[in-house]
């Protein structure tokens, strides 16, 4: 046994090799296994509209699912009652009434009333153009991110069968507005900070993703982007007050205990949809404090390290791609949808690697980081085993031990020069 896995099989094993290069994913490959993954998922889907019962789907489900949540609330807040979308039983029966009062499955709203002006503006639509509205604008927004961070040839078709992009579009979900935002901002750090801050304020609709974004910022001195992202958020906070009355504020801080209790704590969602290692440890039966304190721990140590890198001398796409790795991890609330923000982390990943080189397995690692949300729920449901998240944990360090050599290099760089 001592020989199958230390002797000269094992270390020269074509499959072991090919895994350790990269060598077997060739731009052909990339593309060919996009386009195919593209075509499945496409029939897939309109397989799924065709068989829907007007727009509930055959498992008696709205198509968009967790959009019907978004259209129910805007259309409270187009009768005046935004606060109700707060309250279960009369957010259901909202989401009941769109599709004829046929007994759906509920979708609570989780949203601060930042969101609401999304909400007000696909219900202001017939729920299948507004549901059409929502996808498209986001997706397009989510591409032109992508092809602006990385403008190569593949990126649009790559990104586009990018399999979180299914999963968020089966849901109806925000995952490309997330993705979005987040990408724009730090393509436009540099250039436009007081942009880029302003994409971070507009990220406040979802607070959980944003934790580790100002400690990021502060230890880069981002002062521009810091001080925009405030204004921003100043701005639809006041705005929503003035629209919306402080109610709904109340009722949205009331509904935080039922989200936490219900969805998080009790894995009202489900565990195998939550990426998170809060929702690992409490499938695997962890009571609810210890959870806390491993998502506790956990989110220590990337605000520990995303501060030292962002201070570091390390490559900008290494920073890019540790923010958008650790804003994931870091919560104990991220669902398979929410993946479509690791696109970020790769795109930026893979900028790097064409530019200074890949290392051993990086290739496939980014291969993993991509495959991944197709099957993580699924695994997850069937062993337990939390895949997105042990991708997501992988991912983070090798970006990490990536930023620490290119901190030594610079290093040794500055010591020849001085000596």
């Amino acid at each position: 046994m001592a020989h199958f896995w230390q002797g000269p099989f094992w270390k020269n094993s074509p499959f072991w090799n090919a895994l350790r290069t990269g060598v077997w994913l060739t731009a052909a490959r990339a593309r060919g296994y996009s386009l195919i993954l593209l075509a499945v998922c496409t029939l897939a889907f309109a397989g799924w509209v065709a068989l829907s019962d007007g727009l509930v789907d055959r498992n008696g489900k709205p198509l968009g699912t967790d959009f019907s949540n978004v259209y129910a609330a805007g259309s409270l807040t187009w009768q005046g009652r935004a606060a109700d979308a707060y309250e279960p039983a009369l957010q259901h029966a909202a989401e009941k009434a769109i599709f004829g009062a046929r007994n759906v499955p509920f979708y609570g709203w989780h949203y601060p009333p930042l969101f609401f002006a999304v909400a007000v503006l696909v219900a202001a639509l017939p729920y299948v153009w507004g549901l059409v509205l929502w996808q498209v604008a986001s997706f397009a927004a989510y591409l032109a991110m992508l092809r602006a961070i990385m403008p190569r040839p593949e990126t649009l078709l790559i990104a586009a069968a990018f399999p979180a992009g299914f999963v968020n579009i089966g849901h109806g979900h925000n995952g490309f507005l997330t993705a979005a935002l987040l990408g724009g901002a730090l393509h436009w750090l540099d250039r436009r900070p007081w942009l880029a801050g302003m994409l971070i304020g507009l990220l406040a609709y979802k607070p959980q993703f944003g934790v580790l974004i100002p400690i990021a910022l502060l230890a880069g001195q981002r002062w521009q982007t810091i001080g925009a992202a405030a204004v921003v958020v100043a701005a639809i906070a006041a705005l929503s007050f003035a629209m919306l009355g402080s109610d709904v504020w109340r009722a949205f801080l009331d509904s935080m205990s039922f989200t936490q209790t219900v969805v998080l704590e009790q894995g009202g969602t489900g565990w195998e949809k939550i990426q998170s290692i809060f929702s690992a440890a409490r499938s695997f039966g962890v009571g609810v404090p210890t959870a806390y304190a491993i998502q506790g721990a956990l989110a220590l140590f990337l605000a520990a390290s995303l501060a030292w890198l962002w201070h570091s001398e390390a490559a900008f796409e290494l920073k890019a791609a540790s923010l958008a790795l650790a804003s994931l991890l870091a919560t104990p609330y991220v669902l398979d949808y929410d993946l479509v923000v690791m696109a970020v982390a790769i795109a930026f990943f893979a900028r790097h690697g064409f530019s200074r080189g890949f290392r051993d397995y990086e290739i496939s690692l980014l291969a993993a980081a991509w495959l991944v949300p197709l099957v993580s729920r699924g695994v997850a449901g069937a062993t337990g085993i939390p895949l997105g998240l042990m991708v997501l944990l992988a991912f983070y360090g090798v970006v990490l031990r990536c930023a620490l050599r290119d901190h030594a290099t610079a290093n040794n760089s500055r010591l020849i020069a001085q000596a």
